[in-house]
């Protein structure tokens, strides 16, 4: 009888106002489908809430704790996935992450419509201080790969370079918060996941 393997999964994870149907995410999707066959890269939707967003990391987590490898998540998304790291001790690659949402997002206060859901949100100091409650103090420990690009109009790449290690850290001169040339770095991005999660299972 042919024994087969379990799927895999990545769990990627977008930024703020972004979608599973953003450029990054389908880019991940199709490399892994096309190259890695055996591993499912799972795009959800994130919503638009932070408390809402915590019961659905750890519906995810306990979902694929079988068979997660790590995460891919960018901006907003990325700063998601360190969370998720931490709480699952998998690798995380992050992409222009946002190291502190929720001082950005204290200029962005007032009411927002999702431009894929048309879902209505309102972000308030109390949505800031709900996104605080994810933050990773010490990421020393994790297994985490950055990728940032210094001409990100959004984000200060710097803040990145100085929350993780400078061996954590990939800085690409040029570029912008979308992170141009995404795809070029997917080989790099897998065998990080793939080496990683090795270590950290049986």
């Amino acid at each position: 009888m042919k024994m087969y393997n379990k799927q895999k999964t990545i769990i990627y994870l977008h930024g703020f106002l972004s979608s599973p149907q953003s450029l990054k995410a389908q880019q991940s999707i199709d490399y892994f489908a096309k190259l890695y066959p055996d591993i499912e890269v799972v795009a959800p939707q994130l919503a638009n809430e932070p408390a809402s967003v915590s019961r659905q990391l750890q519906q995810l987590l306990a979902q694929y704790s079988d068979t997660l490898i790590g995460f891919i998540g960018s901006s907003l998304g990325g700063y998601f996935a360190t969370y998720c790291a931490q709480q699952s001790a998998r690798p995380a690659v992050l992409i222009n992450p946002a190291v502190y949402p929720y001082r950005l997002l204290s200029d962005y206060l007032g009411s927002h419509q999702h431009p894929y859901t048309g879902e209505q949100f309102v972000v308030s100091d109390e949505f800031n201080q709900a996104l605080k409650s994810f933050e990773v103090e010490n990421v020393t420990n994790l297994s985490i790969k950055a990728y940032v690009q210094t001409a990100d109009e959004t984000l200060d790449y710097r803040q990145a370079c100085e929350k993780f290690e400078s061996q954590q850290v990939t800085v690409i001169e040029g570029g912008d918060h979308a992170f141009q040339g995404y795809q070029n770095y997917l080989p790099e991005i897998a065998e990080f996941l793939l080496s990683n999660y090795k270590k950290v299972t049986p």
